[in-house]
């Protein structure tokens, strides 16, 4: 049996996915992307499971790819860095979008290349403190991928996009927060306790509500206003027929907790 890149932890109502990786900064291998790839799946089928809480193992999140799987000395040909992308970065890039639950990103230490791009992925990221994010990638040559590109320009403007893009310069965890590109930054030995309470602060919610808020919110990047006032139209029309909604008015109404299924 091969080793465990991947922890998968049952919570009650969550689940805690670690990169476990540690001796290399828990950098990306093909067989840790069949891991990951593989506890969201599972995540995603198990009715149980109602929130994600991704984070790394030992002192960093993610250093991005394993460069000594993709070292160029190794072979006379021409890497196909892009065959890399399609193949495993733009899929979980996908899936962790389209997750239909929230999806915390605990990042407890350096999170750099593309691992600071799958965090920026996340719904919502809360690092320590002492965390820094890199686009490391222009140091050897190459430009800012899983969504690296879009996240920054998206949150952050041109400039600041650029700025970090060229110079690889690190960002502390909580200029991140002051952008807004993270939620939150905490104290270190904080963090992980801060994310346990979100994860099961989430999981006692409306499971339909969190979907359809996160499907609308995604879409409200790309649409007009008129078009994202139809959006939210639509949404809350399916929102209003669920079963949460009509727990959720009735608990109000008695003035009780909502015990939503």
């Amino acid at each position: 049996m091969g080793a465990e890149l991947v922890l998968s932890e049952k919570r009650d109502g969550w689940r805690l996915l670690t990169l476990n990786r540690p001796d290399r900064l828990n950098s990306f291998t093909e067989e840790q992307h069949r891991q990951l790839r593989d506890a969201l799946a599972d995540c995603e089928a198990d009715k149980d499971c109602r929130v994600i809480v991704l984070t790394g193992a030992g002192r960093g999140f993610c250093a991005g790819q394993d460069l000594a799987d993709r070292d160029p000395s190794l072979t006379t040909e021409r890497p196909d860095l892009g065959r890399t992308i399609e193949t495993w970065y733009n899929p979980l890039v996908r899936r962790l979008r389209a997750m239909p639950k929230p999806v915390i990103c605990a990042v407890n230490g350096v999170a750099a290349g593309a691992g600071a791009n799958i965090a920026f992925a996340c719904d919502i990221v809360l690092a320590a403190k002492s965390a820094k994010f890199i686009q490391a990638f222009s140091k050897i040559g190459l430009i800012p991928d899983a969504g690296g590109t879009y996240w920054l320009t998206r949150h952050l403007g041109e400039a600041r996009a650029k700025a970090l893009a060229m110079t690889a310069e690190p960002l502390p965890a909580e200029t991140a927060a002051q952008w807004g590109l993270i939620w939150k930054a905490v104290d270190d030995e904080a963090l992980m306790a801060e994310a346990k309470k979100l994860a099961a602060q989430l999981a006692d919610g409306s499971a339909t509500a969190l979907a359809l808020t996160k499907r609308a919110i995604h879409a409200a990047s790309t649409n007009s206003l008129e078009a994202q006032l139809d959006a939210e139209r639509d949404t809350q029309r399916e929102a209003g027929q669920s079963d949460d909604y009509r727990e959720g008015v009735s608990a109000f109404l008695e003035k009780r907790p909502a015990k939503y299924r």
